[in-house]
């Protein structure tokens, strides 16, 4: 598959060109804080950490550039990451001025096509680089490397990031994570607390299910039972909604796993690769969620709901039930309605099942890494040594409290050894905690979450984390960073491009009415002409090698 770089080099493409191109995938002290100096593992950086002392502020005059997204909580009160009090702190802390270009949420993978091809990258950015999906790098991190549009970081690890290179050298599940089958580092990553793997799932309206006396739906049925009275007695136009942006259906594998498959890849009971969207049983989905919408009980409006419509519609009553995040979604609504409505409540349900009783197939549950919000350095920064120092702070003590707690004194104060945030950040009248900690902290991003942070503010969010965790998704989730060969991807690349494009217009169709639900054998023999079994076979081939690592 020729490169997006040397795509550039020839002509320029637009968005919708560049889609069908694409794969759908510190040393802080207050003098100094050096890394570990044991052991090494194969493959993990093995400079001595002593001789990469560094101190912060840094005394220099150049700048970086950042190419990231920006939180949209944060968007409230800033247009620029720089000028928020977490920029202007970091910059302040390391000693480096950064300028930031945030791309368009809603245009992200076209943003970063363009960006490749023009062949003008900022120092470092932040991206999924796996090639696990449409939004990520083609070809995954050796492709890059390879493209000379990131660095491989071995070295420089090993020179200039104590902080980080103690972390790998003391959490191998974590260094096995980051690293190509090769062995190349290529990002600075998100490291998530083992409290913040689950944050995702059904949330409904407790307040509606006790007005109309229900029961917590646990099986489809039971949900069906509940949406229908969701339009009858409460009026709701879109009972159940969900967002979908950019192809992507934020319903993820919600009642999808009750059918036992999932909508991308997933491993079976076995442990082996299978592409969800051609079993069967996905088809027994397919034929649900199209009575569902025939009937009114989910959003007849679901291709056009972005995450500020379906704001409009959970605050607006017009929707009961969605699939969402615990923070940003549930926390978000709650904050918003406390004062409007204070008989407003919203709980998490359990993952639906077919039968009660049944554990649920799967559900959300990410990985220590989190490959998104992972920052790499690009090929052609003028100063990569800055770069890496500068992404090393976040890993280091202070640092560290910056990103996850922000400003000492205003965002929060050190009580009996630990940060606490402050009562302007989780008693503010006008703002919620979301939109308060989004303008102090960085919420995602290239540095380890904390598991002292906890922007949970309603009891009834910690019981939702608990029911979601209630499922076999740790079983049934591929890891989100494997990494194909160079080969691998010259076939992966169009395979899952071609397949992703084919696939959602034809899963629209069917949920729609547009594509008769007899049609779907058709449907399985174009994926299948297309390559989803050398795609699966790819994938299996890339868990096997990175299992071995």
């Amino acid at each position: 598959m020729e490169s997006l770089r040397s795509q550039g080099k020839h002509r320029k493409y637009g968005a919708a060109g560049l889609s069908i191109l694409m794969l759908t995938s510190i040393v802080l002290a207050a003098c100094s804080e050096t890394g570990s100096t044991g052991k090494d593992g194969v493959n993990t950086p093995n400079a001595d950490p002593a001789k990469s002392t560094a101190t912060y502020p840094m005394n220099t005059k150049e700048t970086l550039t950042s190419w990231e997204g920006i939180n949209n909580n944060a968007i409230t009160f800033y247009q620029n990451l720089a000028e928020t009090p977490f920029g202007k702190q970091l910059a302040k802390e390391t000693g480096v001025e950064v300028k930031y270009v945030h791309p368009n949420d809603q245009q992200l993978k076209e943003q970063f096509n363009l960006m490749i091809v023009s062949e003008k990258l900022p120092d470092v950015i932040e991206y999924d680089w796996t090639g696990r999906s449409s939004g990520s790098y083609p070809g995954g991190p050796e492709k890059a490397i390879s493209d000379k549009v990131i660095l491989e970081l071995n070295d420089l690890i090993d020179k200039y990031a104590p902080n980080l290179k103690k972390k790998l050298q003391e959490d191998k599940e974590l260094d096995k994570m980051i690293k190509t089958d090769s062995g190349k580092y290529y990002v600075f990553p998100m490291i998530r607390n083992p409290s913040g793997l689950v944050f995702r799932g059904p949330i409904i309206r407790k307040d509606w299910l006790d007005e109309l006396q229900l029961p917590l739906p646990e099986t489809i049925d039971d949900w069906e039972k509940t949406l229908i009275a969701f339009r009858d007695k409460k009026g709701a136009k879109a009972p159940l909604s969900v967002t979908y942006v950019n192809g992507n259906f934020e319903i993820r594998d919600a009642f999808i796993g009750a059918y036992h498959t999932s909508n991308s890849f997933y491993l079976d009971d076995a442990g082996k690769v299978k592409y969800g969207p051609v079993d069967p049983q996905y088809k027994d989905f397919l034929t649900l969620f199209r009575k569902w919408y025939a009937e009114g009980l989910f959003d007849k409006d679901f291709a056009l709901t972005d995450g500020k419509v379906l704001d409009t519609k959970m605050l607006g009553g017009q929707t009961g039930a969605t699939v969402s995040l615990l923070s940003g979604g549930m926390g978000k609504w709650m904050d918003a309605m406390k004062t409007k409505d204070p008989k407003f409540n919203l709980v998490g349900s359990p993952y639906p099942v077919l039968q009660k009783g049944e554990k649920p197939f799967t559900g959300q549950r990410d990985f220590k890494y989190n490959p998104g919000p992972s920052k790499a350095v690009s090929a052609t920064t003028k100063n990569p040594e800055l770069a890496v120092r500068w992404l090393d702070y976040a890993y280091s003590t202070k640092g560290s409290l910056l990103f996850n707690f922000g400003v000492e004194g205003e965002s929060y104060v050190m009580k009996d050894g630990n940060p606490v945030y402050t009562d302007q950040i989780v008693k503010n009248e006008k703002y919620s905690l979301q939109q308060m900690v989004a303008q102090f902290t960085k919420p995602n991003g290239p540095y380890e979450a904390d598991e002292r942070r906890n922007w949970n503010t309603y009891p009834q969010q910690d019981e939702a984390v608990k029911i979601w965790s209630n499922t076999d998704a740790a079983k049934h989730t591929i890891p989100a960073f494997l990494t194909p060969t160079a080969e691998e991807s010259k076939e992966l690349g169009k395979i899952i491009n071609d397949i992703s494009n084919y696939k959602e217009e034809m899963f629209a169709k069917f949920i729609m009415g547009k594509e008769p639900l007899e049609n779907y054998g058709k449907y399985v023999e174009q994926i299948k002409k297309l390559g989803i079994d050398r795609a699966v076979n790819i994938y299996q081939n890339s868990l096997d090698r990175y299992n071995k690592r």
